[in-house]
């Protein structure tokens, strides 16, 4: 198992940032790809990012792509989605999830092992 806990969400005015963070306790998060996802209230779970352990081969929705940024620092096990210039359409729970298959930055939800519980991010406009 490898427990996973995002934190950083909140409400944010429209063209704001947030930083969302997901750390990793039991195992090293250095062996793992490492993905977002999202789901808005009575909508399905949306891919929104993805990168491979090294940090170096990401994946972003077109939908955030050019304002969301994955990176991780591994020796604080934790990944981090930067999220700049928000949007109301980004109101969503985001939930981290980590992978294997840790050389891949996979989109589809059914590629990760662990999941997070979400943290709520709510942009007002």
């Amino acid at each position: 198992q490898v427990p996973l806990v995002e934190s950083g969400g909140g409400l944010v005015q429209a063209g704001g940032s947030l930083r969302l963070s997901c750390a990793a306790s039991g195992r090293p998060l250095s062996t793992y790809a490492v993905g977002w996802f999202r789901q808005a209230s009575g909508k399905e779970r949306q891919f929104v990012g993805a990168g491979d352990w090294t940090g170096r081969i990401t994946r972003y929705a077109d939908s955030v792509k050019g304002r969301f940024t994955i990176s991780r620092d591994n020796t604080k096990n934790t990944v981090y989605l930067q999220m700049n210039s928000l949007k109301p359409e980004d109101t969503a729970v985001y939930y981290c999830a980590a992978g294997s298959n840790r050389w891949a930055a996979p989109i589809l939800g059914s590629e990760y092992d662990y999941w997070g519980r979400g943290t709520q991010v709510t942009v007002s406009s």
